[in-house]
């Protein structure tokens, strides 16, 4: 049995909610970023508000409904390619979403943007200016190495981007660090 989870962002969240799984009893099968598939179970009605309560209790939630599945699967699919892969993507974003997802892009996005009140655009920008600030916090890479990885055409355009998103330069930032970081499953999501 397949079940969808927000709030899901990490590795580490993946590493609670199968200990929680595991303490209910439950054997994970396949285990990914907001969806969690258990070995051969058909589950109650009770053991799924179990299952629902206990993971609440740790910050996390079962998602019943089709679009609220679709919305979460489009956030950990950016959180993904921005958060987690080694290199800049070679498609395009909407392209990779929509494949992802197997649904046109034009319908994710009018649904995300409904849903949630931001556009997958703004979303991703704002997960993008995330893991910026905490390339920039770790100090390991270069303002230009930040740049490549996240497939700006520039730093200037970087360095734009993350005024507007912020307030202040990359530098500047640099100099304030970790106080000004957000959880990712906070980012940016303004109603």
């Amino acid at each position: 049995m397949k079940l969808y989870i927000k709030n899901m962002v990490c590795d580490r969240c993946k590493m609670v909610v199968e200990s929680e799984l595991q303490k209910l009893g439950h054997q994970v099968a396949v285990l990914g970023l907001g969806e969690v598939e258990l070995q051969n179970e058909q589950l109650s009605k009770d053991e799924i508000q179990k299952i629902d309560d206990s993971l609440r209790a740790v910050g996390f939630e079962l998602i019943d409904d089709k679009k609220t599945r679709i919305i979460e699967k489009i956030k950990n699919t950016v959180i993904d390619l921005v958060h987690h892969a080694e290199h800049p993507p070679v498609h395009k974003h909407s392209d990779i979403i929509s494949t992802a997802l197997n649904y046109e892009y034009s319908y994710l996005s009018k649904l995300f943007s409904e849903v949630e009140g931001i556009t997958i655009e703004h979303y991703i920008i704002n997960q993008k200016i995330e893991r910026v600030k905490e390339l920039l916090v770790y100090d390991e890479l270069s303002l230009t190495q930040i740049a490549d990885a996240l497939g700006y055409s520039s730093i200037a355009h970087l360095s734009a981007q993350f005024k507007k998103a912020t307030g202040l330069p990359p530098s500047h930032f640099k100099n304030i660090g970790e106080q000004q970081r957000k959880a990712l499953d906070k980012v940016a999501i303004k109603k």
